[in-house]
């Protein structure tokens, strides 16, 4: 095992151990922080319904009805959108940054902190504004997660921003630079934007929230790719 890790693993075992400690140990503070956002359901829908006002005020339409509309009448892409709703978020985040930290370590730091940032930001947009799904408010969506998995495994009231958004784009924009299959390329430079018709198509998310999601990504990686920032870091430390 300890040379399987010294042939394999870009730092060894130990910092293999560090990085799942500092992931989970993040998850964990994450998950119970984020219950701070579900104490307070009637501010959760009175913002929700604000983002909704705000939507009808500025296209005069429902596009995230239409998207849902158009998926429920498609048995495959229902799935489809379904499946990557449920999976984008942790799944696939998870194994793409353990794909980067095996495969091309030498972006590996960056990625995690983009994440790790993004999702911070994000945990303080829904403590600050807990805010109620589109499929919760009444409006015509279909709520397809009546099952016991939205309360075990999510906050129902984090809709703005929406991480799944932010995420989503981190990853696109890391793995489209990391990888070198054209067709690994083309398929992470469609990813965000799949996952943000997904989220809208299943009632999780305004296109608002997507927007919002997106900007919380571009600040969070530019703070954590800035070289200025990171050469001032390194100046404080030593």
């Amino acid at each position: 095992m300890v040379a399987a890790g010294r042939r394999h693993l870009p730092r060894g075992w130990s910092d293999l151990g560090l990085q799942l400690g500092i992931w989970f140990g993040f998850a964990v503070l994450y998950q119970l922080a984020r219950g701070i956002a579900d104490r307070n359901p009637t501010r959760a829908f009175s913002n929700g319904q604000r983002v909704f006002d705000l939507e009808i005020r500025v296209t005069h339409r429902l596009y995230e009805l239409t998207f849902q509309n158009f998926v429920d009448q498609r048995h495959l892409l229902a799935t489809l959108v379904s499946w990557t709703y449920w999976n984008s978020e942790f799944t696939v985040v998870g194994l793409a940054v353990l794909f980067v930290y095996l495969r091309r370590h030498e972006a590996f730091t960056r990625f995690r902190n983009a994440i790790l940032l993004a999702n911070v930001i994000g945990l303080l947009g829904y403590i600050l504004m807990p805010t109620a799904p589109p499929r919760l408010l009444g409006i015509g969506f279909v709520n397809e997660h009546r099952d016991g998995l939205v309360s075990l495994a999510a906050n129902p009231y984090a809709a703005m921003p929406s991480l799944h958004a932010a995420d989503a784009l981190i990853v696109g924009i890391v793995l489209f630079s990391v990888c070198r299959s054209p067709w690994a390329k083309a398929f992470w430079a469609i990813w965000p934007a799949w996952v943000w018709f997904a989220v809208m198509a299943t009632g999780n998310h305004f296109w608002l929230d997507c927007v919002a999601g997106i900007g919380v990504a571009l600040v969070a990686m530019a703070i954590v790719y800035n070289d200025r920032s990171r050469s001032l870091f390194a100046a404080q430390r030593a």
